[in-house]
């Protein structure tokens, strides 16, 4: 059983960055897969960025390929989205997500991005860019 926990969201003006951060816990389970999804209201929810943790390999969905940047600090357990150049566009609630078994066969085909694949979620952290 894992727990995460996201902070960072903020209120920021077009342009601007921020920084989410996501602290997984719980039992000796490790993630063996993770990712930040964000919906934004009335809006589905969409896959923003994942990570690899064994191997570091980053995904990112297209709006964020060269503006967001994924990390995961593997001492402190901490998952990060650096997120630059943001634009009233990002606004949404901003969840961080994991999973500890291998994806699921009823999620293969829908890339790798897909926000349903994941078994364990925070409660998310607000992020609000302003034109």
């Amino acid at each position: 059983l894992l727990e995460l926990m996201e902070s960072g969201g903020d209120s920021v003006q077009t342009g601007g960055s921020l920084r989410l951060s996501c602290v997984i816990s719980g039992s000796t389970d490790e993630a063996n897969f993770m990712g930040w999804n964000r919906q934004a209201p009335g809006k589905e929810e969409e896959g923003v960025a994942a990570i690899s943790p064994g191997n570091g390999e980053t995904y990112y969905a297209e709006f964020g390929q060269g503006r967001f940047t994924c990390s995961h600090d593997s001492a402190k357990n901490v998952m990060y989205l650096q997120m630059n150049d943001l634009k009233p566009e990002d606004t949404a609630m901003y969840y961080c997500a994991a999973r500890v078994a291998t994806l699921s066969a009823i999620w293969r085909g829908r890339g790798v991005l897909e926000p349903r694949q994941y078994k364990y979620y925070g409660r998310g952290t607000q992020v609000t860019v302003s034109s």
